[in-house]
Protein backbone atom coordinates (compact mmCIF):
# COMPACT_ATOMS: atom_id res chain seq x y z
CA UNK A 1 0.00 0.00 0.00
CA UNK A 2 2.07 3.62 -1.22
CA UNK A 3 0.61 5.26 1.27
CA UNK A 4 1.82 8.64 0.33
CA UNK A 5 0.42 8.59 -2.98
CA UNK A 6 -3.19 9.27 -1.95
CA UNK A 7 -1.69 12.94 -1.17
CA UNK A 8 -0.94 13.54 -5.21
CA UNK A 9 -2.99 14.84 -7.40
CA UNK A 10 -3.84 18.04 -5.46
CA UNK A 11 -3.50 22.24 -6.19
CA UNK A 12 0.46 23.36 -5.63
CA UNK A 13 -1.13 25.88 -3.01
CA UNK A 14 -1.90 23.20 -0.91
CA UNK A 15 1.14 21.41 -0.65
CA UNK A 16 2.78 24.82 0.28
CA UNK A 17 -0.07 25.61 3.05
CA UNK A 18 0.99 21.72 4.30
CA UNK A 19 4.55 22.72 4.08
CA UNK A 20 3.64 25.94 6.19
CA UNK A 21 2.27 23.89 8.88
CA UNK A 22 5.13 21.95 8.86
CA UNK A 23 7.54 25.04 9.94
CA UNK A 24 5.44 26.38 12.25
CA UNK A 25 4.68 23.01 14.17
CA UNK A 26 8.68 22.68 13.91
CA UNK A 27 8.71 25.95 16.57
CA UNK A 28 5.57 25.49 18.70
CA UNK A 29 6.97 24.82 21.42
CA UNK A 30 5.71 27.75 24.19
CA UNK A 31 2.15 27.27 24.52
CA UNK A 32 2.13 23.62 24.89
CA UNK A 33 4.44 24.12 28.47
CA UNK A 34 1.93 27.03 29.47
CA UNK A 35 0.62 25.21 32.10
CA UNK A 36 3.90 24.20 33.39
CA UNK A 37 5.27 27.55 33.27
CA UNK A 38 2.37 28.63 35.30
CA UNK A 39 2.85 26.25 37.80
CA UNK A 40 6.71 25.29 38.14
CA UNK A 41 8.23 28.66 37.19
CA UNK A 42 5.16 31.00 38.71
CA UNK A 43 4.12 28.90 41.70
CA UNK A 44 0.62 29.39 40.64
CA UNK A 45 -1.66 26.66 42.02
CA UNK A 46 -3.95 23.84 39.75
CA UNK A 47 -7.47 26.04 40.25
CA UNK A 48 -5.96 29.36 39.36
CA UNK A 49 -4.23 27.59 36.20
CA UNK A 50 -7.61 26.73 35.53
CA UNK A 51 -9.04 30.09 35.97
CA UNK A 52 -6.24 31.36 33.95
CA UNK A 53 -6.35 29.23 31.04
CA UNK A 54 -9.79 30.01 30.93
CA UNK A 55 -10.64 33.44 31.34
CA UNK A 56 -7.54 33.68 28.15
CA UNK A 57 -9.45 31.20 26.23
CA UNK A 58 -12.98 33.23 26.81
CA UNK A 59 -10.93 36.56 25.57
CA UNK A 60 -9.82 34.68 23.00
CA UNK A 61 -13.54 33.56 22.10
CA UNK A 62 -14.49 37.14 20.08
CA UNK A 63 -10.85 37.55 18.42
CA UNK A 64 -11.64 33.71 16.34
CA UNK A 65 -14.79 34.92 15.56
CA UNK A 66 -13.57 38.62 14.10
CA UNK A 67 -10.62 36.08 12.12
CA UNK A 68 -13.88 34.41 10.45
CA UNK A 69 -15.38 37.34 9.40
CA UNK A 70 -11.63 39.08 7.62
CA UNK A 71 -11.80 35.62 6.33
CA UNK A 72 -14.99 35.73 4.68
CA UNK A 73 -14.59 39.45 3.62
CA UNK A 74 -10.76 39.88 2.58
CA UNK A 75 -8.44 37.83 1.04
CA UNK A 76 -7.78 35.10 2.52
CA UNK A 77 -3.95 34.67 2.33
CA UNK A 78 -2.71 37.73 3.38
CA UNK A 79 -4.95 37.78 6.80
CA UNK A 80 -2.99 34.81 7.91
CA UNK A 81 0.23 36.24 6.73
CA UNK A 82 -0.69 39.39 9.22
CA UNK A 83 -1.98 37.25 11.62
CA UNK A 84 1.56 35.10 11.85
CA UNK A 85 3.66 38.09 11.85
CA UNK A 86 1.57 39.59 14.72
CA UNK A 87 2.29 36.33 16.34
CA UNK A 88 6.28 36.60 15.31
CA UNK A 89 6.32 39.85 17.30
CA UNK A 90 4.40 38.40 20.34
CA UNK A 91 7.00 35.32 20.85
CA UNK A 92 10.23 37.49 20.40
CA UNK A 93 9.55 39.86 22.64
CA UNK A 94 9.12 37.13 25.11
CA UNK A 95 12.46 35.85 24.30
CA UNK A 96 14.08 39.22 25.04
CA UNK A 97 12.20 39.94 28.75
CA UNK A 98 12.80 38.33 31.86
CA UNK A 99 9.88 35.99 32.44
CA UNK A 100 7.23 37.73 34.14
CA UNK A 101 3.25 38.36 33.97
CA UNK A 102 4.34 40.10 30.77
CA UNK A 103 5.65 37.60 29.06
CA UNK A 104 2.33 35.36 30.01
CA UNK A 105 0.27 38.33 28.11
CA UNK A 106 2.59 38.31 25.02
CA UNK A 107 2.31 34.49 24.91
CA UNK A 108 -1.52 34.58 25.02
CA UNK A 109 -1.59 37.11 22.50
CA UNK A 110 0.65 35.43 20.03
CA UNK A 111 -1.96 32.07 20.67
CA UNK A 112 -4.70 34.57 19.50
CA UNK A 113 -2.88 35.19 16.51
CA UNK A 114 -2.31 31.54 15.62
CA UNK A 115 -5.79 31.14 16.64
CA UNK A 116 -7.66 33.67 14.58
CA UNK A 117 -5.92 32.80 11.18
CA UNK A 118 -7.27 29.39 12.07
CA UNK A 119 -10.49 30.08 9.96
CA UNK A 120 -8.70 31.69 7.17
CA UNK A 121 -6.87 28.60 7.31
CA UNK A 122 -9.49 26.20 6.92
CA UNK A 123 -11.32 28.42 4.53
CA UNK A 124 -8.64 28.81 1.91
CA UNK A 125 -7.92 25.25 1.78
CA UNK A 126 -11.38 24.61 0.76
CA UNK A 127 -11.66 27.02 -1.92
CA UNK A 128 -8.70 25.65 -3.59
CA UNK A 129 -9.55 21.94 -2.81
CA UNK A 130 -12.58 20.28 -5.32
CA UNK A 131 -14.93 18.49 -2.45
CA UNK A 132 -14.03 14.72 -3.16
CA UNK A 133 -10.11 15.85 -2.46
CA UNK A 134 -10.36 18.10 0.66
CA UNK A 135 -10.29 14.94 3.06
CA UNK A 136 -6.35 14.66 1.38
CA UNK A 137 -6.03 17.91 1.74
CA UNK A 138 -6.80 18.39 5.18
CA UNK A 139 -5.15 15.15 6.31
CA UNK A 140 -2.10 16.43 4.91
CA UNK A 141 -1.90 19.51 6.21
CA UNK A 142 -2.93 18.03 9.76
CA UNK A 143 0.42 15.14 9.14
CA UNK A 144 2.63 18.08 8.21
CA UNK A 145 1.98 19.93 10.97
CA UNK A 146 1.88 16.76 13.43
CA UNK A 147 5.46 15.86 11.55
CA UNK A 148 6.99 19.54 12.58
CA UNK A 149 5.42 19.14 16.22
CA UNK A 150 7.42 15.42 16.95
CA UNK A 151 10.73 16.48 18.70
CA UNK A 152 9.63 20.57 19.61
CA UNK A 153 7.84 19.30 23.02
CA UNK A 154 10.72 16.94 23.51
CA UNK A 155 13.34 20.03 23.31
CA UNK A 156 10.83 22.37 24.86
CA UNK A 157 10.94 20.14 27.96
CA UNK A 158 14.89 19.84 27.88
CA UNK A 159 14.91 23.43 27.48
CA UNK A 160 11.98 24.14 30.05
CA UNK A 161 14.39 24.87 33.33
CA UNK A 162 17.04 26.30 31.92
CA UNK A 163 16.49 28.22 28.78
CA UNK A 164 12.66 28.94 28.56
CA UNK A 165 14.01 32.06 26.50
CA UNK A 166 14.83 30.00 23.78
CA UNK A 167 11.51 28.22 23.14
CA UNK A 168 10.18 31.71 22.67
CA UNK A 169 12.79 32.72 20.30
CA UNK A 170 12.24 29.47 18.10
CA UNK A 171 8.48 29.76 18.55
CA UNK A 172 8.75 33.34 16.57
CA UNK A 173 11.05 32.57 14.09
CA UNK A 174 9.41 29.13 12.59
CA UNK A 175 6.05 31.43 12.24
CA UNK A 176 8.19 33.73 10.34
CA UNK A 177 9.43 30.94 8.11
CA UNK A 178 5.63 29.68 7.52
CA UNK A 179 4.42 33.40 7.15
CA UNK A 180 7.05 34.11 4.57
CA UNK A 181 6.59 30.98 2.41
CA UNK A 182 3.07 31.40 1.82
CA UNK A 183 3.48 34.99 1.17
CA UNK A 184 6.08 34.26 -1.51
CA UNK A 185 4.82 30.67 -3.06
CA UNK A 186 0.67 30.80 -2.27
CA UNK A 187 -0.16 32.80 -5.92
CA UNK A 188 -3.52 31.45 -7.24
CA UNK A 189 -6.22 31.59 -4.61
CA UNK A 190 -8.91 31.69 -7.17
CA UNK A 191 -11.78 29.35 -5.77
CA UNK A 192 -12.60 26.04 -7.67
CA UNK A 193 -15.84 26.04 -9.47
CA UNK A 194 -17.64 22.77 -9.06
CA UNK A 195 -21.43 21.62 -9.85
CA UNK A 196 -23.01 18.12 -8.88
CA UNK A 197 -25.00 16.59 -5.79
CA UNK A 198 -22.22 17.09 -3.48
CA UNK A 199 -21.45 20.73 -4.10
CA UNK A 200 -25.01 21.08 -3.65
CA UNK A 201 -24.91 22.22 0.17
CA UNK A 202 -22.24 24.75 -0.96
CA UNK A 203 -23.91 27.16 -3.05
CA UNK A 204 -23.04 30.84 -1.94
CA UNK A 205 -26.10 32.92 0.08
CA UNK A 206 -24.96 36.18 -0.36
CA UNK A 207 -26.59 38.32 2.08
CA UNK A 208 -27.65 36.30 4.46
CA UNK A 209 -26.77 36.35 8.07
CA UNK A 210 -24.68 33.29 9.00
CA UNK A 211 -27.48 32.29 11.83
CA UNK A 212 -30.07 32.19 9.01
CA UNK A 213 -27.28 29.51 7.46
CA UNK A 214 -26.55 27.37 10.63
CA UNK A 215 -30.71 28.01 11.72
CA UNK A 216 -30.74 25.63 8.32
CA UNK A 217 -28.18 23.43 8.81
CA UNK A 218 -29.04 22.33 12.97
CA UNK A 219 -27.07 18.65 12.07
CA UNK A 220 -23.74 21.10 11.37
CA UNK A 221 -24.77 22.45 14.63
CA UNK A 222 -24.71 19.60 16.37
CA UNK A 223 -21.86 18.29 14.51
CA UNK A 224 -20.09 21.45 16.35
CA UNK A 225 -21.31 20.32 19.77
CA UNK A 226 -19.80 16.93 19.00
CA UNK A 227 -16.53 18.45 18.23
CA UNK A 228 -16.16 21.00 20.85
CA UNK A 229 -16.87 18.72 23.23
CA UNK A 230 -14.23 16.47 22.06
CA UNK A 231 -11.60 18.96 21.90
CA UNK A 232 -12.85 20.13 25.95
CA UNK A 233 -12.26 16.83 26.69
CA UNK A 234 -9.26 16.09 24.90
CA UNK A 235 -8.00 19.45 26.49
CA UNK A 236 -7.31 17.24 29.51
CA UNK A 237 -4.06 16.08 28.51
CA UNK A 238 -3.30 20.10 27.84
CA UNK A 239 -4.15 20.96 31.20
CA UNK A 240 -4.93 17.79 33.35
CA UNK A 241 -2.24 15.63 32.23
CA UNK A 242 0.96 17.67 33.07
CA UNK A 243 -0.01 18.46 36.32
CA UNK A 244 -0.07 14.51 37.38
CA UNK A 245 3.18 14.16 35.82
CA UNK A 246 4.54 17.05 37.94
CA UNK A 247 3.03 15.98 41.13
CA UNK A 248 4.07 12.41 40.53
CA UNK A 249 7.61 12.52 38.94
CA UNK A 250 8.84 16.22 40.18
CA UNK A 251 11.59 17.73 38.22
CA UNK A 252 11.44 14.79 35.94
CA UNK A 253 7.71 15.83 35.13
CA UNK A 254 8.20 18.47 31.97
CA UNK A 255 10.55 16.10 30.46
CA UNK A 256 7.87 13.42 30.86
CA UNK A 257 5.25 15.58 29.47
CA UNK A 258 7.10 16.76 26.64
CA UNK A 259 8.66 13.10 25.77
CA UNK A 260 4.81 11.95 25.74
CA UNK A 261 3.55 14.97 23.89
CA UNK A 262 6.24 13.42 21.31
CA UNK A 263 4.83 10.23 21.35
CA UNK A 264 1.56 11.50 20.24
CA UNK A 265 3.02 13.76 17.40
CA UNK A 266 5.01 10.60 15.83
CA UNK A 267 1.75 8.36 16.22
CA UNK A 268 0.21 10.73 14.18
CA UNK A 269 2.73 11.28 11.75
CA UNK A 270 2.54 7.29 11.09
CA UNK A 271 -0.74 6.74 11.65
CA UNK A 272 -2.71 9.84 9.62
CA UNK A 273 -1.57 7.92 6.28
CA UNK A 274 -3.03 4.78 7.08
CA UNK A 275 -6.49 6.01 9.40
CA UNK A 276 -6.91 8.42 5.60
CA UNK A 277 -6.25 5.27 3.50
CA UNK A 278 -8.27 2.76 5.36
CA UNK A 279 -11.45 5.25 6.63
CA UNK A 280 -11.54 8.22 4.29
CA UNK A 281 -13.96 6.61 2.79
CA UNK A 282 -16.39 6.71 6.06
CA UNK A 283 -18.77 9.40 6.63
CA UNK A 284 -17.14 12.15 8.91
CA UNK A 285 -20.05 11.85 12.28
CA UNK A 286 -18.44 8.15 11.93
CA UNK A 287 -14.98 9.06 11.68
CA UNK A 288 -15.61 11.78 14.58
CA UNK A 289 -17.68 9.55 16.58
CA UNK A 290 -14.37 6.54 16.83
CA UNK A 291 -12.18 9.42 17.52
CA UNK A 292 -14.51 10.45 21.06
CA UNK A 293 -14.44 6.02 21.90
CA UNK A 294 -10.47 6.12 21.40
CA UNK A 295 -9.89 9.65 23.20
CA UNK A 296 -12.15 8.13 26.27
CA UNK A 297 -10.15 4.67 26.22
CA UNK A 298 -6.75 6.39 26.04
CA UNK A 299 -7.69 8.24 29.48
CA UNK A 300 -8.99 5.69 31.28
CA UNK A 301 -6.07 3.44 30.49
CA UNK A 302 -3.84 6.59 31.77
CA UNK A 303 -6.46 6.81 34.83
CA UNK A 304 -6.15 2.99 35.89
CA UNK A 305 -2.40 2.67 35.72
CA UNK A 306 -1.48 6.63 36.59
CA UNK A 307 2.15 6.54 37.88
CA UNK A 308 3.14 3.62 35.65
CA UNK A 309 5.53 5.67 33.41
CA UNK A 310 5.32 2.99 30.23
CA UNK A 311 1.29 3.15 30.27
CA UNK A 312 1.78 6.78 29.71
CA UNK A 313 2.85 5.86 25.89
CA UNK A 314 0.44 3.05 25.53
CA UNK A 315 -2.66 5.34 26.48
CA UNK A 316 -1.36 8.36 24.39
CA UNK A 317 -0.97 6.14 21.32
CA UNK A 318 -4.51 4.83 21.82
CA UNK A 319 -6.22 8.56 22.17
CA UNK A 320 -3.87 9.97 19.13
CA UNK A 321 -5.72 7.45 17.44
CA UNK A 322 -8.46 8.80 18.10
CA UNK A 323 -7.07 12.68 17.41
CA UNK A 324 -6.35 11.45 13.97
CA UNK A 325 -10.35 10.04 13.32
CA UNK A 326 -11.68 13.33 14.68
CA UNK A 327 -9.11 16.06 13.77
CA UNK A 328 -8.67 14.88 9.49
CA UNK A 329 -13.26 14.64 9.98
CA UNK A 330 -13.59 18.09 10.99
CA UNK A 331 -12.50 20.56 8.43
CA UNK A 332 -14.20 18.43 5.81
CA UNK A 333 -17.39 18.18 7.32
CA UNK A 334 -18.04 21.34 7.80
CA UNK A 335 -16.60 22.54 4.27
CA UNK A 336 -18.66 20.22 2.45
CA UNK A 337 -22.29 21.08 4.21
CA UNK A 338 -22.02 25.16 4.44
CA UNK A 339 -22.27 28.04 1.65
CA UNK A 340 -18.39 28.80 0.52
CA UNK A 341 -19.62 32.02 1.06
CA UNK A 342 -19.64 31.86 4.84
CA UNK A 343 -16.62 29.20 5.69
CA UNK A 344 -15.19 31.68 7.45
CA UNK A 345 -17.35 32.78 9.84
CA UNK A 346 -18.98 29.27 10.68
CA UNK A 347 -15.16 28.12 11.27
CA UNK A 348 -14.86 30.99 13.42
CA UNK A 349 -18.01 30.15 15.40
CA UNK A 350 -16.85 26.60 15.68
CA UNK A 351 -13.55 27.61 17.34
CA UNK A 352 -15.64 29.69 19.60
CA UNK A 353 -18.34 27.19 20.78
CA UNK A 354 -15.16 24.71 21.66
CA UNK A 355 -13.73 27.25 23.35
CA UNK A 356 -16.22 28.33 25.60
CA UNK A 357 -17.17 24.41 25.93
CA UNK A 358 -13.54 24.12 27.13
CA UNK A 359 -13.42 26.91 29.16
CA UNK A 360 -16.35 25.81 31.20
CA UNK A 361 -15.09 22.32 31.68
CA UNK A 362 -11.59 23.27 32.17
CA UNK A 363 -13.00 25.30 35.29
CA UNK A 364 -15.33 22.55 36.38
CA UNK A 365 -12.39 19.89 36.40
CA UNK A 366 -9.95 22.87 38.24
CA UNK A 367 -12.58 22.96 41.06
CA UNK A 368 -13.05 19.18 41.30
CA UNK A 369 -9.41 18.67 40.88
CA UNK A 370 -8.64 21.12 43.69
CA UNK A 371 -11.59 19.78 45.93
CA UNK A 372 -11.53 15.79 44.98
CA UNK A 373 -7.89 15.60 43.64
CA UNK A 374 -6.76 13.52 40.23
CA UNK A 375 -8.49 10.19 40.69
CA UNK A 376 -12.20 12.31 40.80
CA UNK A 377 -10.86 14.66 37.70
CA UNK A 378 -10.40 11.65 35.29
CA UNK A 379 -13.80 10.12 36.22
CA UNK A 380 -15.76 13.37 35.75
CA UNK A 381 -13.90 13.73 32.72
CA UNK A 382 -14.26 9.89 31.34
CA UNK A 383 -17.89 10.35 32.29
CA UNK A 384 -18.41 13.51 30.03
CA UNK A 385 -16.56 11.49 27.36
CA UNK A 386 -19.50 8.85 27.28
CA UNK A 387 -22.01 11.59 27.16
CA UNK A 388 -20.39 12.90 23.78
CA UNK A 389 -19.99 9.54 22.00
CA UNK A 390 -23.99 9.09 22.44
CA UNK A 391 -24.57 12.45 20.88
CA UNK A 392 -21.64 11.47 18.44
CA UNK A 393 -24.74 8.41 17.53
CA UNK A 394 -27.04 10.99 16.35
CA UNK A 395 -25.16 13.27 14.40
CA UNK A 396 -24.50 10.25 12.75
CA UNK A 397 -27.86 9.45 12.42
CA UNK A 398 -28.88 13.00 11.55
CA UNK A 399 -26.43 14.03 8.85
CA UNK A 400 -27.74 10.83 6.37
CA UNK A 401 -30.94 12.29 6.66
CA UNK A 402 -30.23 15.47 6.23
CA UNK A 403 -27.35 15.33 3.64
CA UNK A 404 -28.41 12.27 1.25
CA UNK A 405 -26.18 14.04 -1.77
CA UNK A 406 -23.06 13.45 0.14
CA UNK A 407 -23.81 9.44 1.13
Amino acid sequence: MDLLSQYKGLRRENYVLAFGRLVTGLGSMAWPMMTLILSQKMGIDAQRISWLLSAAMIIMMPAVFLGGRIADRFDKKMTIVTLDLFSVVCFLICACIPLSWLTIILMFFGSVGQNMENPAYNALTADITVTDDRDRSYSLQYLCANLGLVMSPTIAGILFKNYLWLVFLINGVSIFCSASMIFLMVRDVTPERETGASFEYQKERIGESVWRVLADNRTVMLFMAVVSGYYAVYQMYVYLMPLDMAAMHGDSGALIYGSVTSVNCVVVVVFTPIITKLFGSRSEPSRVSAGVVLLVAGFAIFTVFEGHIPVYYIAMTILTWGEVFAMTAESAYISRRIPASHRGRINGILHVVRTALTSVFQLTIGAVYETHGSRTSWIVTIATGCVFIAVSLAVIARDRRDYPGLY
